[in-house]
């Protein structure tokens, strides 16, 4: 309890206090209140801001969920020695520095790097193509670092389930694809909705790959938060940004949790109403 304390609330409790006060002009901190930080987010530059983290997040949690989903699935139908090889494979990159991986992905994306020199060797190029510095490598780089938090909660939900509803199923004559529509996906939901969230809020809040695989032309709300405390040294409006991106994650988790309660209680529930 005094850990949490420690680490969460009293961080948190600085950031709201700083986020109501204002800015000196040496770049220090006025203890006036004032809502004049929390006004400055309808600036339409930093709603640019906002929408662009938002629209590159889902994209990322989007690519994420279609390429995590069929990982997981694939996992919980290997056998039990390869599927704690396939888990380990998944956990493998986060034993590794998060710089090393992302300097990894510059050798690989840059016009000199592997790809551009492999797809040149095997002719299917003839100038390098402009990987690295765009929209895209940013998206490539969050993939490839948050990927694995959404195949693990994907995994936890599928491997959760009673294989024997599907064969309930098979043998009342519905097909694979059916099984799946009906059986596998609706109780998988829940498994959905915790990856979707764990890979949207930190794609959002991330500085480092848009920084480095962006080359700064895209800029996330991780990155306005980092320039209001190190650079404009403005250190209520950086708290104010942090403290919304905080209760948008809140929100998310509460809502997470209110629909995976209704999508596991609802069949309980009409199957109730069904006896009755």
């Amino acid at each position: 309890m005094t850990t949490l304390i420690v680490l969460v609330a009293a961080p948190l409790v600085i950031l709201a206090v700083y986020a109501f006060m204002k800015r000196n002009r040496f770049g220090g901190i006025t203890f006036e209140f004032t809502l004049a930080n929390f006004g400055r987010l309808v600036d339409p530059l930093y709603l640019g801001v906002i929408g662009q983290s938002f629209v590159t997040a889902a994209v990322v949690t989007m690519i994420a969920l279609l390429l995590g989903y069929p990982t997981a699935l694939m996992i919980t139908r290997l056998p039990p020695k390869w599927r704690t090889i396939a888990l380990i494979a998944v956990l493998l990159p986060f034993w590794t520095n998060f710089l090393v991986r992302t300097y990894a992905l510059i050798l690989l994306f840059n016009n000199a790097g592997w790809l551009n020199g492999a797809l040149t060797n095997l002719g299917i190029i003839s100038d390098p193509l402009d990987l690295l510095y765009s929209p895209q490598a940013v998206v490539t780089g969050l993939l490839y670092l948050y990927l694995p938090l959404m195949i693990l909660p994907l995994y936890s939900s599928l491997s959760a389930q009673d294989p024997l509803i599907g064969e309930a199923a098979t043998n009342l004559g519905a097909g694979p694809f059916r099984v799946f529509r009906t059986v596998t996906l609706p109780l998988s939901i829940p498994g959905i909705l915790t990856g979707c969230v764990f890979v949207l809020v930190p794609s959002m809040s991330n500085f480092i790959i848009p920084e480095l695989l962006g080359g700064g032309k895209t800029v996330l709300v991780g990155n306005l938060i980092r320039d209001q405390f190190l650079k404009a040294r403005d250190w209520p409006f950086g708290s104010a940004l942090a403290l919304v991106l905080t209760a948008i994650l809140v929100l998310l988790l509460f809502a997470q949790q209110w629909a995976s309660r209704r999508i596991i209680n609802g069949p309980a529930v009409a199957r109730s109403k069904t006896r009755a």
